[in-house]
């Protein structure tokens, strides 16, 4: 005889009794299990027995208060008002709740990205309140937005919370985005802080669904050698540690240290030895514009060094300072002051000789009522030294400002590069602008051998797929290419598209100009950058070649990013 299988509640499939809600002072929950109204405990079934036991057994003073009827019905509605006013006010608390997160969010973000301590956020809590109780004098709901603003939370420890998360959220789609693309670039730079450590700024030029993208990867720092296998180590580390995909970089620019790009020790040959594969190699534009702005005769350097001694002897008293100012005030001069000189900073030199030699009369005036001489500035020779240096040092400054800022291809600045040499030939009066012209013509080799590589994303119908240098990609055949270029080259369509981007870069380049003569810098800044005008232009267009057009767009500006963080701004 087979053995009877034992009933299960489940299976019965019970249902919650609207009528038990009256007799005993249950309501079905979310899941339909019957929950007393005046303990709020949740049965495990619907059964009406098992909630007849728990009304009498636990509610019996209840039961008796109010008999079944009239008296519990009212009772029981009652109970149900207070339920769901509580259900209402817990809800509401949940809304303003996740309201106060996004403010305390928001104020964070707003504290981290202008560098203010995280303890600003109570002090800037305080302040609102302060100007809510004017600025809101009028609302009927004053004392309600008052109320939202004291339960935003914004301790030093939240605000802290908070910078940790979104910081690491970002780092999360950064990281993502890379490995999504196609192709991408990396630039590292070397250099000491304040306690000697060397930091390698590793920075990363991508795209993802937006467009281009220029961001920081990670400061890395290294406590003992700064060997090129040291500094290759640390980069190949800090990329497995963040999950990057190396497959995909194609390019990489450094400060051009011998330890960055040494023939055989150097970090960019051991990192294509450790990828086993070539990369492109740039050497950054600043840099090297840099190098060759120190080029100047020892003429120029001994009137530099005097110019650099008397400022001195000028600013550094205090006294002397402040009388100083007070003479230029009182004789109106251009400049109110004099600027000391900063190696480090790379304009600085420009800066320090225009003030000087608009200022030379005066600088002679006060120092003779000091009694101090310094009889070469009253040689014309000299002087004709300072104003030529004077000339010079702005147009490098020129040149060296036309390569910041983001936005830029590098066809672009190795453009500006080459105009700048064109100009020398024009200045090419005095055997220091010969020999300086002589080493601008021997450097940004490697930018110049691959200009038909770097010209491909604004100008592919017009250059020869044989010309450019596709060993980085190895994600794009040479052939699949030049099949890609032939399908498009006599589109009517496509043609015109890249004739339209030349005609935007071109209009764009003159509004440039015009704000620049007419010193609008704040306009300037709102134009649109000329990568995304070639991004839009390669986006709409779903080939092949597409890969090769966002891989070729890179910003070897790497000493920009180093100065702001490091501290060594121009």
């Amino acid at each position: 005889m087979e053995k009877c299988k034992k009933r299960k509640v489940a299976d019965e499939k019970r249902m919650f009794n609207p009528s038990w809600t009256d007799s005993f002072a249950f309501i079905a929950s979310k899941t339909g299990l019957p929950v007393c109204l005046l303990c709020d405990e949740e049965l495990a079934n619907n059964k009406k027995s098992n909630v007849e036991r728990h009304f009498l057994n636990k509610h019996n003073v209840f039961a008796e208060k109010y008999p079944a009827g009239d008296q519990r019905k009212k009772a029981v509605l009652e109970l149900r008002r207070r339920a769901n006013q509580s259900k209402t006010f817990f809800s509401k608390w949940m809304n303003s709740s996740t309201s106060s997160t996004s403010a305390s969010f928001i104020a964070a973000r707003e504290i981290a990205c202008h560098g203010k301590p995280f303890t600003d956020g109570e002090y800037l809590k305080e302040t609102y309140i302060k100007i809510s109780e004017h600025l809101f004098s009028d609302f009927k709901n004053k004392n309600k937005i008052i109320q939202k603003i004291k339960d935003m939370p914004l301790s030093a420890k939240t605000v802290k919370d908070r910078t940790i998360r979104m910081a690491a959220n970002i780092s999360s789609q950064q990281i993502s985005d890379i490995n999504s693309a196609p192709g991408y670039s990396i630039a590292c730079d070397g250099s000491k802080d304040i306690s000697d450590v060397e930091q390698i700024s590793l920075f990363c030029r991508y795209v993802n669904s937006t467009g281009l993208k220029e961001e920081l990867i990670e400061i890395i720092p290294l406590k003992g050698q700064t060997r090129g296998e040291d500094i290759c180590g640390a980069v190949l580390d800090c990329l497995k540690k963040k999950e990057i995909n190396t497959t995909h970089l194609v390019s990489v620019a450094t400060d051009g240290a011998p330890n960055m790009v040494g023939t055989q020790q150097g970090f960019v040959s051991l990192l294509q030895k450790s990828l086993d594969r070539n990369l492109l190699t740039f050497h950054c534009m600043f840099h090297q514009e840099a190098l060759c702005a120190q080029t100047f005769p020892r003429e120029c350097n001994e009137m530099m060094n005097l110019v650099i001694r008397v400022v001195n002897k000028i600013i550094a008293q205090g006294l002397n300072h402040r009388q100083f100012r007070s003479l230029l005030d009182e004789l109106d001069s251009t400049y109110p002051d004099l600027r000391l000189h900063n190696k480090v900073r790379w304009l600085s030199r420009g800066e320090v000789l225009k003030r000087f030699a608009v200022s030379l009369e005066h600088e002679k005036t006060f120092l003779k009522i000091k009694g101090v001489s310094f009889p070469e500035l009253d040689q014309p020779d000299w002087v004709e030294k300072l104003h030529f240096m004077v000339d010079m040092t702005s147009h490098l400054n020129t040149l060296n400002k036309s390569l910041q800022g983001k936005g830029s291809t590098t066809l672009q600045m190795l453009e500006e590069v080459l105009a700048f040499e064109r100009k020398m030939t024009v200045f090419a009066r005095d055997q220091a602008i010969i020999d300086m012209q002589t080493v601008f013509q021997q450097r940004f080799c490697d930018f110049r051998k691959e200009k038909d590589t770097l010209s491909f994303p604004i100008t592919p119908l017009e250059i020869d797929p044989l010309l450019l240098n596709m060993t980085a990609f190895t994600a794009v055949s040479q052939a699949t290419l030049e099949l890609e270029l032939a399908d498009i080259a006599d589109k009517d369509m496509w043609v015109s598209k890249f004739r339209s981007l030349r005609a935007d870069l071109e209009d764009l380049a003159r509004q440039k100009a015009t704000l620049r003569q007419n010193h609008k810098w704040s306009d300037l800044e709102k134009l649109q950058k000329p990568d995304k005008l070639v991004f839009d232009t390669w986006n709409a267009i779903h080939v092949l070649c597409l890969i090769v057009g966002f891989c070729l767009l890179k910003l070897q500006n790497i000493r920009m990013y180093k100065a702001k963080i490091l501290g060594n701004s121009a």
